[in-house]
């Protein structure tokens, strides 16, 4: 019988923040698999924990993956674990899980503290809908890049970003997405946590004048109906228009489910698309 993969969060700072079941599954397990064993083996000495550790990391996880399932599948219960947080979320984890997943081998998650969602629930942002990015591009060309193509974005926007390039990257956020309110948060749940919510151009200035340590969850707010809707161009609307009826929409279902996108009047959106076309059925 074959094992089971247990996905395990881990606290982001306070060692106190981590489950009774997490702590339980880490001592049960079998093997733990870490992405610093040296990282993990602090929070273990810290409750007693003695299973075995193996290191799974950005830069051994394919090879790792093949023998870590076969441990699984010899019946192995192996626990899964990052640095810091949920594992998979912007760290490594997925291709092990795919491949459990894959193979019928059991996935069972051990919820507990994640950056993202900690950050998010502190930033007064709305949290209906969002949209976590991971880490941008390294290279300022690409980030910009990324950032222009976020313009018409109309959810809550969440990144990590490093200390060196936070600076840089909430100046392009103030040129790129007209200045916007942010929240940074950083060394959440630790001595020396912060919070600090203002201008893009603002917190720019801030942290060009006192770096920061250790990275941080960049929080921004949604664009405004407006800027969502007038981002996007005439011939961008005509494709997602038109990619949404070649799914099978309605062409009015299809101009509410671009309002319900764009958080724009459908009114609107449908004068846009009229144009020199056909009136959509159901309005005149």
């Amino acid at each position: 019988m074959a094992g089971t993969l247990f996905v395990v969060a881990t606290p982001i700072g306070n060692l106190e923040d981590i489950t009774l079941r997490a702590l339980r599954v880490l001592r049960e397990a079998d093997l733990i698999a870490c992405e610093d064993t040296r990282h993990t083996r602090k929070l273990l000495a810290h409750y007693q924990i003695t299973t075995p550790t193996s290191s799974y990391h950005e830069h051994n996880e394919q090879q790792r993956t093949g023998w870590l399932m076969e441990r699984l599948e010899a019946g192995t219960d192996i626990a899964l674990v990052s640095d810091a947080g949920t594992p998979s979320i912007s760290d490594p984890g997925y291709r092990l899980v795919r491949a459990a997943l894959e193979r019928g081998v059991r996935v069972s998650p051990i919820p507990g503290a994640c950056a993202i969602i900690s950050a998010l629930s502190i930033s007064g942002r709305p949290t209906d809908s969002f949209a976590f990015l991971g880490f941008l591009p390294g290279r300022r060309a690409a980030r910009r890049n990324r950032l222009r193509a976020l313009r018409s974005e109309s959810r809550t926007l969440l990144f990590f970003e490093s200390p060196l390039r936070l600076a840089s990257t909430l100046s392009d956020i103030d040129e790129i997405l007209d200045s916007r309110e942010v929240t940074v948060a950083r060394e959440m749940t630790k001595v020396h946590e912060q919070l600090v919510t203002g201008t893009a151009a603002e917190l720019a200035s801030l942290f060009r004048s006192r770096r920061p340590k250790g990275e941080s969850v960049v929080v921004v707010e949604k664009s405004s109906p407006e800027a969502a809707a007038e981002s996007v161009s005439d011939r961008e609307l005509d494709l997602r228009f038109e990619g949404l009826v070649d799914q099978g929409l309605s062409r009015k279902d299809a101009i509410k489910q671009l309002a319900k996108e764009l958080a724009s009047p459908k009114r609107e959106l449908y004068l846009r698309l009229l144009r020199e076309k056909e009136p959509v059925d159901g309005e005149r």
